[in-house]
């Protein structure tokens, strides 16, 4: 069965301040001819549909024009709900949706309710996992306690409940939305750390022939039975360098995997320069960056006059304009910015104990009430998000 694995469309998403409904759109164009010439015959989407739990008019009016397309064509599409999607607004009308063959998964009570494929090979099982917050879903598993790790295991652990149900040689497809360990971050996802460690073992997947991932920008693979696709079009400057694809996945009879990586559109090519103005400005090499969004981290020692217009007279699209000024010699203060990159919210609210109690570390207990509190405030948070309007 020829499978086209994507995920992280992030429909509604600017780039800095830029419109990309446009760039949307023509991946949207582009799955579809895809799944047309590729003789695909099931489409994965695993989570991030949109970029907010109330996502604008043209978002939803993009949805919806795809959702006719793939329903048109007559080829089975699983959707799942990610961390950014509101499940309970994307699971809107499921039902009815589901009998045009659009499949949208976002009901953690549902998750060993697999989507029934078949092909001349026999039965495949197409299982979505939505995004599972652990303080929101783990009552639902049976669990007093726990994070990312022990809820997605419940989840699997009824997964591989419902295949010992099936027909002998049935193949089991998963899409989840998750941090799995071994993963490449970006700056452009947002952070699931609080309720636990974020990141989940791959063996949390065993006993399934394919995991098609979501929830990471990078497309990569973790073990040729677990994959990223990435985000369609790049969403930070530190994903300059991603090449941006689909997966498309050719599950063999015995459950093996065949994968090769499809290219998505690139609206324009990103460009985050470093130097002095007026090397920027006057220098060869950073001609070819004429037409690129362009981020520009100036390093002169005093900020120049007006230097987003000079910029953009060489460069017209740049969208950030950033300063880090090279150290004088002999100054080795760094700023904050550098000192809590990288660093969680839980690790930073840590740091700032230490800074008021020099020689201390916050003790179990302390820790305990910092990692309760953030994730109190997530919880308020997802669930302010699933109130009605």
């Amino acid at each position: 069965m020829r499978l086209l694995h994507t995920s992280d469309w992030h429909l509604g998403r600017s780039f800095h301040r830029e419109n990309l409904i446009g760039a949307q759109r023509a991946f949207l164009d582009h799955l579809v001819a895809v799944v047309r010439e590729q003789g695909v015959e099931a489409v994965l989407v695993a989570g991030d549909v949109y970029d907010r739990a109330l996502p604008g008019l043209d978002a939803v009016e993009l949805f919806d024009d795809v959702l006719h397309r793939l329903a048109e064509l007559g080829v089975p599409t699983v959707f799942i709900s990610g961390n950014h999607d509101s499940a309970r607004r994307l699971g809107v009308a499921a039902g009815l949706i589901g009998r045009a063959g659009i499949h949208l998964r976002t009901d953690p009570g549902a998750v060993a309710a697999p989507v029934l494929l078949a092909d001349e090979h026999g039965p495949v099982a197409v299982y979505g996992l939505p995004y599972l917050e652990p303080a929101l879903t783990r009552e639902r598993f049976g669990l007093a306690k726990g994070g990312h790790e022990q809820v997605l295991g419940a989840a699997m652990d009824q997964v591989r409940a419902d295949l010992t149900t099936r027909p002998a040689g049935t193949r089991a497809v998963v899409l989840a939305h998750a941090f799995v360990t071994g993963g490449e971050v970006s700056d452009s996802e947002r952070d699931i750390t609080v309720g636990g460690v974020a990141s989940v073992p791959s063996a949390v997947f065993d006993g399934v022939h394919y995991a098609a991932l979501g929830h990471l920008h990078g497309s990569q693979t973790i073990a040729p039975h677990l994959r990223y696709s990435g985000s369609p079009i790049a969403y930070s400057f530190s994903e300059a360098d991603h090449r941006k694809t689909m997966w498309l996945v050719d599950l063999a009879a015995d459950g093996s995997v065949a994968a090769e990586r499809i290219d998505c559109p690139v609206p324009r090519p990103l460009a985050p320069l470093r130097g002095r103005l007026e090397e920027l400005l006057t220098e060869e090499k950073y001609a070819r960056h004429a037409d690129a969004w362009v981020q520009a981290t100036l390093t002169d020692p005093a900020r120049p006059a007006d230097p987003m217009e000079q910029l953009r007279k060489r460069f017209p699209h740049t969208l950030q304009l950033l300063f880090d000024p090279d150290p004088v010699p002999g100054d080795r203060q760094e700023s904050y910015a550098a000192r809590v990159s990288g660093r969680t919210d839980l690790e930073i609210a840590e740091g700032f104990v230490r800074h008021v109690r020099p020689g201390t570390e916050p003790d179990e207990t302390e820790q305990g009430w910092l990692r309760s509190a953030f994730e109190t405030v997530r919880e308020q948070g997802d669930r302010k998000a699933e109130l009605p309007r």
